[in-house]
């Protein structure tokens, strides 16, 4: 029998809104919340584990959950005051999971390849930025994506609302600058970093090799750390004012250039 909540007060409501709201509730729980029908069903797709699915009917009929091939333990009807407290998005479909987070650590990383292509953003503070590079890197399979000395968890919802579900689909780790450039020369793999000190164009390497692209944001660049364990610095030549573009279009030269190097194989 599908249990109901009415109540925008409800205990176990108040508890799902600290969830979306608190990256602390997030790590303390383990849980995290789901909007919408094609990011829940990529977070299947990709391996998340649906502890609770809740549903507001008239934007979501019951018959419609058999679509998601998931066994949650509770399903839960819920008002359209509930929904509203809950969804971060005025325009969903009417339908929200709760998921068990995953672990990102680096030591999970695995390739199926032997020339890796990874993408390292070093710092992203914009949740809008960090679904960009998802969206991006999922756009171009990358074997992995790793966000170096992260300022916020990979579950806020604007991180989730921004990659159209991709942070579900991309193979992600995060760790600290040390840990991962560690990680990457342990795998024999070459460090790009995108700056502008030292710097040759980005279109004259060899990206067929092991290749790690790391970027880091727009206001600082990237720190000292990974100027001194750079195999070589990379730059996009800017042909107007600005010395400078979002991060997510940066990578996205670099990466569809290391695809492009690869016959997109």
């Amino acid at each position: 029998m599908i249990k109901q909540i009415t109540s925008s007060q409800n205990t176990y409501i108040k508890e799902l809104y600290l969830l979306k709201e608190k990256s602390r509730e997030r790590k303390k729980s383990g849980l995290f919340l789901i909007e919408g029908v094609r990011e829940i069903g990529l977070a299947i797709k990709g391996g998340y584990v649906i502890d609770t699915l809740l549903f507001y009917p008239a934007l979501f009929p019951e018959s419609q959950l058999n679509q998601f091939n998931a066994t949650p333990k509770n399903i839960i009807e819920i008002s359209k005051e509930v929904y509203q407290k809950l969804a971060h998005r005025a325009t969903t479909e009417g339908v929200i999971a709760i998921a068990k987070t995953k672990v990102c650590a680096l030591k999970h990383l695995n390739f199926k390849t032997k020339n890796p292509l990874i993408l390292v953003a070093e710092a992203p503070e914009k949740p809008g930025n960090i679904g960009a590079l998802l969206r991006t890197a999922d756009a171009a399979n990358v074997d992995a994506v790793i966000i170096a000395n992260p300022k916020t968890d990979l579950y806020n919802p604007n991180i989730i609302r921004s990659s159209v579900g991709c942070v579900f689909t991309n193979n992600i780790a995060t760790g600290t600058t040390s840990e991962i450039i560690q990680f990457l020369k342990e795998n024999n793999v070459s460090i790009y970093c995108a700056a502008l000190q030292a710097s040759q164009d980005y279109h004259t390497q060899d990206f067929t090799k092991a290749t790690a692209l790391v970027v880091g944001t727009e206001a600082s660049g990237l720190s000292d750390e990974w100027l001194a364990h750079s195999n070589q610095n990379i730059i996009i030549p800017m042909q107007g004012e600005i010395d400078s573009m979002n991060v997510s279009v940066a990578a996205g030269i670099l990466i569809f250039e290391a695809k492009r190097q690869r016959n997109f194989l």
